[in-house]
């Protein structure tokens, strides 16, 4: 199986999901979501799939937020999302057609 993994180069969950990833024997591409996803055309994608879990709320990034924006972007997750993509909950990995969000144990298993 060949996953896509996007996430951050310095977060550690994404290094922890690849590495996991690769010690079960798995193919991971690495794309970082910063400098070379195409955010326009996965986000939403990955809205469809994971819906609002896909928005990082735990995050410096969203903590940081005026209550404005935050009402904005719950308003159009897409749009801030792509603008903002340290608000993107990772990893993000793409497996056979399915989009799993983070790397709590229910991804771990469906990916593992």
């Amino acid at each position: 199986m060949t996953l896509t993994l996007y996430g951050l180069k310095t977060c550690d969950t994404c290094r922890k999901a690849q590495r996991a990833l690769q010690e079960a024997g798995k193919t991971v591409t690495f794309v970082d979501i910063r400098e070379e996803a195409d955010l326009a055309a996965k986000v939403p994608v990955w809205l469809e799939a994971a819906g609002s879990a896909l928005v990082n709320k735990a995050s410096t990034t969203w903590r940081g937020l005026s209550d404005a924006e935050k009402t904005a972007a719950e308003a159009d997750p897409a749009a801030r999302l792509i603008a903002s993509p340290t608000l993107i909950k990772r990893p993000v990995i793409e497996a056979e057609g399915a989009v799993h969000v983070g790397w709590k144990r229910p991804v771990q298993d469906a990916v593992l």
